[in-house]
């Protein structure tokens, strides 16, 4: 069981973090930014009023215009991209106060979004003089299941503070440097998630080349995915290194089919399955030397393959999950491809010499992040179905993609204890 014990740690960690992150019961919430201006109140207001003169500054808003008929409402043209690429259309009614500096905001229709998205959502702002200076303090509450969200919002307010003095200082306001996503500091988080794992390989040499090799196959990973947002047509793809646990793929707009959803959360596994077959030409040619270059590639096979067998496990936070439910459209479709995805890698574990108490807990961990559930945004239209053809080959590449993983696992383990006992 000591043998077990800093894997079983680190499993326990990245649950417990993607649990507070994506399925923890925040509730209503309210955010709140507030910030001192130095500006006439008249065009600060301007700006932040949808009905104001430049309600239109922003880089991010293309058009706000009021209704002849509901003076109430306001139809705002954003940059952002819907699934056919077109500019998301977003429908705002507007309470304002009697005191004129402060209005509520809700949103009626999403060209992009379902309406029950913004059931709970609503935004406050309000501007108060002191003399010179002008406080604006803008508020969002919205119910909230998971803190990532919570925080992406927070920040992004903040982004339009900082785009508000700079529209007031120069008269334009230019998209802001994304400095998180920028490459250098995205190469230090994979260095720092790197060291942050080191501890449970062990603090030694060949402890710092297994945190090294994990976080290697992790960008290879999430570099399938931003192939495939680039092969369906996403202009702006990007990934964010999250230290312990993992990369995140980003695409550039919403997805537009069943289809395309199966293949974008496929190639993560998809991409690195072709590295397969040429590892262990590799690894036949280098030959097997107990520190040679042949080991090193194995070691790499055992990670790669691991990694990504946990990625294909059938849970909705999973890339697995996600194919399986565009692929097996019925519950119980559903359940079937589960339950062998399921048993082919529990068949792994027990070939590699996996102990029961090991799978039972593996299966006790798996069981933890099914419950998680799927609260995934709903678009407001449907996306497009797939054809027969396109769900037999979503089916085939994920089992696939699964078997060739399965045998990679295999492959390394027979080799790398044989050796060791030898």
């Amino acid at each position: 069981m000591a043998t077990h014990a800093p894997a079983i740690a680190l499993l326990v960690i990245n649950v417990g973090l993607l649990w507070l992150l994506l399925a923890f019961p925040v509730g209503v919430r309210t955010i709140r930014v507030s910030r001192t201006f130095h500006a006439s109140r008249d065009k600060i207001w301007n700006a932040i009023f949808p009905l104001g003169l430049s309600a239109d500054w922003h880089h991010s808003v293309l058009t706000s215009q009021s209704f002849a008929d509901a003076p109430d409402r306001v139809q705002q043209t954003y940059t952002h991209l819907d699934r056919h690429g077109e500019p998301i259309v977003r429908t705002l009614q507007i309470t304002q106060s009697l005191s004129g500096t402060e209005y509520t905001a809700r949103v009626l229709e999403d060209s992009a979004l379902d309406a029950a998205f913004w059931t709970d959502f609503s935004e406050r702002r309000r501007l108060v003089g002191d003399g010179d200076v002008m406080h604006l303090t803008i508020e969002q509450t919205d119910r909230y299941r998971g803190l990532a969200f919570l925080i992406f919002r927070f920040f992004s307010l903040r982004r339009e503070m900082k785009s508000l003095q700079q529209w007031l200082d120069t008269g334009e306001s230019k998209p802001a440097r994304a400095v998180f996503e920028h490459p250098l500091v995205q190469c230090g988080l994979a260095v720092l998630s790197t060291l942050l794992l080191w501890p449970f390989f062990g603090l030694t040499r060949g402890g710092l080349v297994l945190s090294t090799l994990l976080t290697l196959v992790i960008v290879l990973h999430e570099l399938g995915h931003l192939a495939a947002y680039r092969a369906f047509g996403h202009r702006k793809v990007r990934m964010i290194f999250v230290p312990l646990l993992g990369g995140i793929a980003i695409g550039g707009r919403p997805y537009n089919s069943l289809f395309e959803v199966a293949t974008c959360a496929l190639m993560g596994a998809g991409l690195s399955a072709f590295l397969i077959p040429a590892a262990i030409i590799l690894h036949k040619a280098a030959g097997h030397g107990t520190f040679g270059s042949g080991t090193a590639v194995l070691i790499f096979l055992l990670i790669l393959g691991a990694f990504n067998l946990l990625n294909l496990l059938p849970m909705n936070r999973f890339d697995g999950g996600q194919v399986l439910r565009q692929v097996f459209r019925s519950r119980s479709g559903r359940m079937v491809g589960s339950f062998l995805i399921t048993l082919i890698i529990a068949a792994v574990g027990w070939r590699v010499g996996l102990s029961a108490p090991a799978l039972l807990a593996g299966l006790a961990v798996f069981a933890l992040l099914s419950m998680m559930g799927s609260t995934g945004v709903k678009p407001r239209h449907r996306l497009d179905e797939m054809t027969g053809s396109q769900r037999i080959l979503s089916g085939l590449g994920l089992y696939s993609a699964v078997a060739l993983h399965g045998y990679a696992v295999v492959y390394a383990t027979d080799r790398l204890f044989s050796w060791s006992q030898g």
